[in-house]
């Protein structure tokens, strides 16, 4: 059940941050549940091979690097899901800073 409704944030988060951003567009609710599927699987299995892969460059910038990789997992998902879609790397990288604080926003919501 947890995993349901942590699906569900963050594709309310998805809807919310593509409203703010306007070089993200999703088409819309079933856009944003495959977007989630797919961010849940990338991050899962492509994330920590990128993250290995690049760890001289990760300590290099003290961590920073972390951003281009979730920037480079966003514009891989816009590859993937229909209906979804990201305007360029920059936005990429301003979605996924703004995905992951509403996401934090609303997980402290319902986790209550």
């Amino acid at each position: 059940m947890g995993i349901i409704i942590r699906l569900l944030v963050v594709v309310a988060a998805a809807l919310i941050s593509s409203y703010i951003l306007p070089g993200v567009q999703i088409s819309g609710f079933t856009s944003a549940l495959m977007l989630a599927i797919v961010l849940a699987i990338l991050n899962a299995i492509v994330r920590p091979i990128l993250v290995l892969l690049t760890i001289p460059i990760t300590i290099l910038t003290l961590g920073l690097f972390l951003l281009v990789i979730n920037a480079l997992i966003i514009l891989l998902a816009d590859s993937l899901v229909p209906g979804f879609n990201v305007d360029g790397f920059f936005w990429a990288l301003i979605f996924s800073f703004v995905l992951a604080i509403v996401t934090s926003i609303l997980d402290a919501i319902f986790d209550r």
